[in-house]
């Protein structure tokens, strides 16, 4: 290969990473395909010089990338193909293809005619360029010849919104239209002469497995991701903001620049000129309170609700009981505020019967962090490779954020298994394998912590649980004494804002202690009949006690009680455990849950 794709202005400029990787690739021969996701509508930050450019993807491949190419085509469904540079060449071969035709084919929408009049044009240029090197070697030796057809030696061909032209899924259940252009796409990447000439293709798309898996999986291709910024990139963009853009930037923060780059991480820099252009435009001052409302805000609609944020008013001060526990989640929260992020575990299991208070234990530690912590929402849809292309939407946030806990609820239904059955298309697999991949990805320690919470822990995947994922298991359970249940009702009190005191209970019964859920809904029962009562009523400590006395336990008793000793039996330390659970062996928790299981 003669050339390589950065000339002229990218050979002085420093490129970002994913642009590094894609002019080695290149320059080495082994790649003419590139598939480019992520972050792809935002702007390109190119210190070039002196000079700091900001430019749309579209012109930085242009302009940086193919600088001194002679011929850049881009296409999408909208537009149609469009030459950038090289018009003059592209349109005569139009003439001398398609004659009187030429005119209307040429503003063609349509893929199939699109990708045709593309490949075409290739193998035209592919041959000229064969004419050209053998009169030029014909020449050499002393012969005659004719003049040499002229040739564009260069040519890129930009696919924009590629996966509305090789979409995902099956190339026959799509159609013979639709798998013509994955035949197309493919031959440019496998065909040896595009390789061996200064021919390059580029397929655009925001989610890479929004595209065929034939193209993704192709080995002949390359595929680079365009990241989020990160802390350090977004600090550089509000320098050049500053600078020239948005003037007066920085008197108007109340924070310092620094500050301000690590709050609007995991925002694309378009995201951030957009928040920080909404409050200059308003004569707003920017505060660390606004910049955390407008960072969520941006984030969860360009997350199109698969993440939202968690923003807790508790902390564990607002957890009864559990001492234990809470004393293990502070010690963590303390390595994090020190950075010693090679001490703290990859992520962590919250198990136990429903109604124990799981998210609320969340809820609280988030609330005394001071780090994002942001709950997955239901990303699985219907429609094929969607679900894995919101999957990887996720991720990408999460790695920008920079450190983040993230909370999936009812982990046992949203993590698929290892063996996704055949019901589903193999989805439940395909989600299992992406959720393990991230979740053991040892860079992101202390980075991405993941928590899952879920009441029956066993019928999560084994390799999702292991060590190295998910190292601490916690199991939480009912109240295990009358002063516990008695300090878990005062707690339930103040999280609801019930005017209860501690003189309002009365003496609770040693047996048939009930759950937080159970609790909380007996309390609200409690303050029904209190507000309802004639005047004068009755103490309200008198009608918490009728309520406590009048409530039945829970009819799935053997259920909730399977629920317990699977919790049991995943605890991975001793401390968390009731005194009454400590001493139990391995083979007396299996004994005990094979005889329950039944009811289950």
């Amino acid at each position: 290969m003669s050339t390589t794709p950065v000339e002229g202005v990218a050979a002085k400029a420093a490129l970002p990473a994913w642009a590094g990787e894609m002019r080695e690739l290149f320059r080495s021969g082994s790649v003419a395909q590139f598939l480019l996701h992520g972050n792809v509508f935002d702007v390109v930050q190119l210190q070039d010089g002196e000079r700091e450019r900001l430019l749309p993807l579209r012109a930085f491949l242009d302009d940086v990338m193919f600088d001194g190419w002679e011929v850049v085509l881009h296409y999408d469904r909208s537009r149609g193909i469009r030459a950038s540079r090289g018009g003059d060449d592209f349109a005569r071969f139009l003439d001398d293809a398609l004659g009187d035709a030429a005119s209307d084919l040429a503003r063609t929408t349509e893929p199939a005619a699109a990708l045709e009049l593309l490949d075409r044009y290739l193998l035209r240029s592919l041959n000229l360029q064969r004419l050209a090197a053998a009169a030029a070697s014909t020449a050499s030796a002393g012969a005659r010849s004719g003049p040499a057809t002229a040739a564009p030696r260069r040519i890129a061909v930009v696919i924009d919104f590629a996966e509305f032209v090789v979409p995902r899924g099956d190339a026959v259940a799509l159609g013979g239209a639709f798998s013509a252009n994955v035949v197309k796409v493919l031959g440019w990447a496998n065909d040896p002469e595009i390789l061996n000439a200064s021919i390059a293709t580029v397929l655009v798309s925001e989610g890479l497995l929004d595209l065929s898996e034939l193209v993704v999986e192709n080995p002949h291709a390359a595929s680079l991701q365009i990241p989020l910024p990160d802390e350090t990139a977004m600090r550089a963009y509000l320098g050049a903001l500053a600078a020239d853009g948005l003037e007066g930037l920085e008197e108007r923060c109340d924070l310092p620049l620094d500050v301000v780059a690590r709050r609007l991480t995991g925002l694309s820099r378009a995201g951030a000129r957009k928040a920080l252009g909404v409050a200059l435009r308003n004569d707003r001052r920017i505060t660390a309170e606004w910049l955390t409302r407008k960072k969520k805000e941006i984030i969860e609609r360009e997350c199109a609700g698969l993440l939202e944020f968690l923003e807790s008013p508790f902390t564990l001060d607002n957890l009864a009981g559990n001492d234990a526990v809470k004393a293990w989640l502070r010690e963590d929260g303390e390595l994090l505020r020190r950075g010693a992020l090679h001490a703290l575990p990859m992520g962590y299991l919250i198990a136990g019967r429903i109604g124990t208070g799981k998210t609320f234990l969340v809820q609280c530690w988030a609330g005394e962090l001071g780090i994002p912590c942001v709950v997955l929402k239901n990303f699985r849809d219907r429609w094929v490779g969607a679900t894995e292309a919101n999957l990887e939407r996720i991720f990408e946030v999460l790695r920008a954020l920079g450190q983040v806990v993230v909370f999936v609820d009812e982990a046992d239904q949203a993590t698929g298994k290892r063996d996704g059955g055949a019901q589903d298309g193999g989805l439940s697999g395909r989600v299992y394998s992406m959720l393990a991949k991230e979740m053991s990805e040892t860079r992101n320690r202390g980075r991405i912590m993941w928590v899952f919470a879920t009441s029956r822990p066993d019928l999560v995947e084994v390799d999702l649980k292991r060590q190295g994922r998910l190292d601490v298991h916690i199991p939480l359970f009912p109240p295990e004494t009358a002063a516990e249940a008695r300090a878990l009702l005062i707690t339930i009190a103040k999280k609801m804002r019930l005017p209860v005191t501690d003189a309002d209970l009365p003496e609770l019964p040693q047996q048939a202690l009930l759950g937080p859920s159970e609790l909380e809904g007996a309390l609200v029962r409690a303050m029904r009949v209190h507000e309802l009562s004639p005047e004068p009523r009755p103490p309200l400590r008198d009608t918490i006690a009728g309520v406590l006395a009048d409530v039945r336990p829970s009819a799935a008793g053997k259920r909730l009680e399977h629920m317990d000793m699977v919790a049991v039996k995943e605890c991975t330390d001793a401390r968390f455990l009731p005194a009454r659970f400590r001493d139990m062996t391995p083979e007396q928790i299996e004994a005990r849950l094979a005889e329950l299981r039944p009811f289950v």
